[in-house]
């Protein structure tokens, strides 16, 4: 010992303690010291576990708010905390954090998985995200893909009525997560909360709804696959489309075409293979789900109804009432006292610093120019009127009572196929002829179908006059008295 302590500068103390404790290396014990961030660990964890990779704080802002709490120490020792907690739940996640899992197998037309993923396309120029459907069915793994703009109802059962209709059946059983279009609230166990909606869609379809545990996505595995797969497989490749419905068909194709070259993997064959052979096992499909969301909406005195920041026009024996407001994936349609009233094209604006549109019908204001002839000239209905009319109320409103006349012609189309409106003001604007008589007696002529009645006359190509006229200066100069038999006609 005393050598040793001789070579090494060591005192004979510390070298007994080494010896005695069977260790070859000496090793410096760090003691434990209170830390400032200890009281504020718990909820530093609990923020860094709970929040979603898109809301996620970064660490400058973790230490602002924990400043706010009365934290004192310095953003170096958050950092440090946040990567040693990072390393530790990654280290979780590769080991016993990963689980252990059951393989699981499906029988043909047993289930189908269904899920939602955002994505990116070109649409009439412009870059815009999308929402898109994957419905898979579990046994064959045939899939689908469907975008739209939003994940609202209308737009899930318009997704699983294209999916079923593209698998040529139904299958006994739909594999969901908690999504707030299907899930009011979440129960304990397996128990949910069903959307009234959602069951009424499920009910006509006949299959029966399962949703996954909170957090669980491995229970629907083989569609959070398909959302990973489908970005590799159509979303990279994809060119730039007109609007939706194109895009929509080129998914449809897409989707064929992956399941004729795609191998199954776990039963001989491709995708198209399996799926020809369940086929038979699925449920027949029923006619397509009537999936609209209704509301109950007021008409304005200006005979418009507002739904997500875009008007739609009603007809104007509806205005200041309550009428039903039926919202599909593409249109809108109004109805009121059991009748449909009119139909309309739906617009979503995406952005919301973008004005909102009116979507105008003018025919749905012809009643109103009947009382009010007046606001032909700036009506903003009748700007969307067909050329046609619009060059008939420019003849008419340049002379008076012309607004009169152009209110009553367009009051025709309540009256007579509007198509057949058209063709008579049409040929009053070829004749030369844009009057409301003219239109009228056309009009008539095409109802009755009958043509007018005009004798053929042949007339020669050149007319002659037998007695020409033979000029006679000589009576001129009579009248200016040069002759002096001439008298003044006085």
């Amino acid at each position: 010992m005393r050598e040793i302590a001789r070579r090494t500068g060591l005192s004979r103390n510390t070298i007994r303690k080494y010896l005695r404790s069977g260790t070859t290396e000496p090793s410096f014990k760090i003691p434990d010291r209170p830390s400032k961030l200890d009281a504020y660990a718990e909820k530093l964890s609990v923020w860094l576990l709970t929040e979603s990779r898109k809301q996620r704080r970064t660490i400058k802002q973790l230490h602002r708010d924990l400043v706010v709490l009365g934290f004192t120490g310095s953003y170096g020792r958050v950092a440090a905390f946040a990567r040693a907690w990072q390393e530790d739940r990654r280290r979780d996640q590769q080991t016993t954090g990963r689980g252990t899992f059951v393989p699981l197998v499906f029988q043909p037309g047993e289930a189908f998985q269904f899920d939602w993923s955002e994505n990116w396309a070109v649409i009439g120029g412009e870059r815009i995200k999308l929402q898109v459907a994957h419905i898979k069915l579990s046994h064959s793994r045939a899939f689908l893909l469907r975008a739209y703009l939003l994940q609202s109802h209308e737009m899930l059962f318009d997704a699983h009525w294209h999916g079923f209709r593209v698998f040529g059946g139904v299958p006994a059983r739909g594999i969901y997560d908690n999504m707030k279009t299907a899930v009011d609230k979440v129960l304990t166990g397996k128990d949910r909360q069903v959307n009234a909606r959602f069951r009424a869609m499920a009910s006509h379809y006949v299959f029966e709804p399962e949703f996954c545990n909170r957090a669980a996505g491995w229970e629907k595995g083989q569609v959070e696959k398909n959302v990973q797969d489908s970005r590799n497989q159509l979303w990279q490749t994809m060119p730039a489309f007109p609007d939706l419905t194109a895009l929509n068909a080129w998914l449809e194709q897409g989707c064929l075409a992956l399941w004729k070259d795609t191998a199954h993997g776990t039963l001989p064959g491709t995708i198209a293979d399996v799926w020809h052979a369940e086929r038979a096992a699925l449920m027949a499909l029923p006619p397509a789900f009537d999936g609209f969301i209704e509301q109950s909406k007021r008409v304005s005195p200006t005979c418009l109804v507002t739904f997500e920041r875009v008007r739609y026009s009603v007809p104007a024996s509806f205005a200041n009432q309550r009428v039903s407001l039926r919202v599909y994936p593409d249109r809108i349609v109004i109805a009121a006292e059991g009748h449909i009233l009119c139909e309309h094209q739906r617009v979503i604006v995406r952005s919301h610093q973008a004005p909102g549109r009116t979507v105008f019908d003018w025919r749905h204001y012809l009643a109103v120019i009947q009382r009010k002839p007046g606001a032909l000239r700036n009506g903003a209905p009748f700007a969307e009127m067909p050329d046609a009319f619009r060059q008939l109320q420019h003849h008419l409103l340049r002379r008076r009572g012309g607004d009169r006349e152009m209110a009553e012609v367009l009051a025709l189309v309540l009256q007579h196929d509007e198509q057949a409106v058209l063709t008579a003001v049409e040929l009053a604007l070829e004749a030369g002829v844009p009057t409301k008589t003219h239109v009228l007696n056309i009009l008539h002529r095409l109802v009755d179908g009958k043509t007018p009645c005009t004798p053929d006359i042949d007339p020669p190509q050149a007319l002659a006059l037998r007695n020409e006229p033979r000029a006679d200066v000589d009576r001129y100069d009579g009248l200016r008295g040069q002759s002096r038999e001439a008298r003044h006609a006085s």
